[in-house]
């Protein structure tokens, strides 16, 4: 078996290979950094380095696996103890962590989002069930880091089980607190839960420090956590999988770089017929293959539906709240369907080259857009928005 490390897993430019090929590798050792803004990789594996290309390694597998590995380095502070591990952001685009609380946010507000937002996953959930302990000493961790003062765990009250694990975790921690959020999409959104719990309206662009804040996602602070206290470097992940599978299971502590029809084959493999593989979630998920590897952002793999055929000419309304307009044509593509106009929503402004939801979570309302495609010929609409 092989592990295929890829070497961009973050936001920024991808990490430069120093093993060679032939090379044995252990669990844990450090093998591509960063040139520019990014994070340290390291093997989740045992084995021989089989490739190396502009973006990955390869590498195959011993037969015999062990849950050990090489720690990282002895570190003067927790924030270098972070970085060594290679932590970025679990629950979206791999922002690199250390980078993130480099920023000093005095008497400011430490945010765990633990909203769990996209159907279906439930990784988070489960781990905050089952290890709240681990969320309250990783936000100890990161408000002594930040300077901030308080900090607040974000969830939403249907994930009942946790709310109660996580309060009774922080009841005798007066600086933690346990918020509620709105039971929608996309409530995860780093603004809107700035806006829920803090009150202050972002603007497209603006980062959660404008609030004085900073949000991490929850299993980006357990690996901070492993960081701290195990020297673990980042080389495990929790993934959900579902859909058109026999059993949809959690995955826990899995190794980067693992094929994700491993994860398939062991919830008893396909239901037939069944569609495309979707990486992440269904609002915001991409297409990928059943050889796309685990990444450090890796959330979901769902099974999907074969898409239904679509003859008729159709409109696309697409929303940052959910799928862009690339993922749009792509499902229109697989449906068979003639795109024959696309507008985007109301919200919808361009900042630096990107089209960013000025509110995301709050829907203006379509009508408009609706009709204009009407008068144009479209006979049917696949809409990408917030859901109420």
């Amino acid at each position: 078996m092989k592990a295929y490390i890829q070497l961009k897993q973050h936001i920024g430019a991808s990490c430069k290979a120093i093993v060679q090929k032939g090379e044995h590798l252990v669990r844990g050792q450090l093998i591509a950094t960063p040139d520019e803004m990014g994070a340290n990789i390291h093997a989740s594996v045992a084995g021989v380095v089989v490739e190396i290309t502009n973006s990955e390694i390869v590498i195959r597998m011993d037969e015999n696996q062990s849950d050990d590995y090489l720690p990282i380095p002895k570190t003067s502070s927790m924030l270098e103890a972070i970085e060594a591990a290679g932590v970025v952001g679990a629950g979206g685009a791999g922002f690199p962590t250390h980078i993130k609380y480099k920023t000093k946010i005095k008497d400011g507000y430490v945010i765990a989002n633990a909203v769990e937002c996209e159907p279906l996953l439930g990784h988070n959930v489960k781990f905050m069930e089952e290890h709240p302990d681990v969320i309250i000493r990783g936000l100890k961790y990161l408000l002594e880091i930040s300077h901030g003062k308080t900090a607040y765990i974000a969830i939403k009250s249907k994930y009942r089980k946790a709310v109660l694990a996580l309060g009774k975790a922080c009841k005798n921690e007066p600086d933690i607190e346990v918020k509620f959020i709105s039971d929608m999409y996309p409530a995860g959104d780093e603004r809107v839960i700035i806006r829920e719990l803090l009150g202050v309206e972002l603007q497209p662009g603006q980062l959660p420090t404008y609030a004085n804040a900073i949000v991490s996602n929850v299993e980006t602070i357990k690996h901070i956590v492993e960081a701290i206290e195990l020297r673990k470097p980042y080389i495990d992940k929790d993934i959900t999988v579902a859909g058109r599978v026999a059993e949809g299971k959690v995955f826990e502590n899995q190794p980067i770089g693992i094929p994700v029809s491993h994860y398939i084959e062991a919830c008893g493999g396909y239901i037939k017929p069944y569609g495309e593989i979707v990486i992440g979630g269904p609002f915001t998920g991409v297409n990928g293959t059943s050889e796309t590897p685990l990444t450090k952002t890796t959330g979901g793999i769902l099974v999907a539906m074969p898409f239904p055929q679509e003859h008729r000419k159709i409109g696309l309304l697409a929303c940052e709240c959910g799928a862009s307009e690339a993922r749009l044509r792509e499902i229109s593509e697989g449906m068979g369907a003639d795109v024959v106009l696309v507008e985007k929503c109301k919200r919808m402004i361009n900042h630096n080259g990107r089209e960013r939801c000025d509110l995301p979570g709050i829907c203006p309302g379509q009508s408009e857009k609706i009709l204009k495609m009407k008068k144009a010929g479209v006979e049917t609409i696949l809409a990408s928005s917030c859901e109420p």
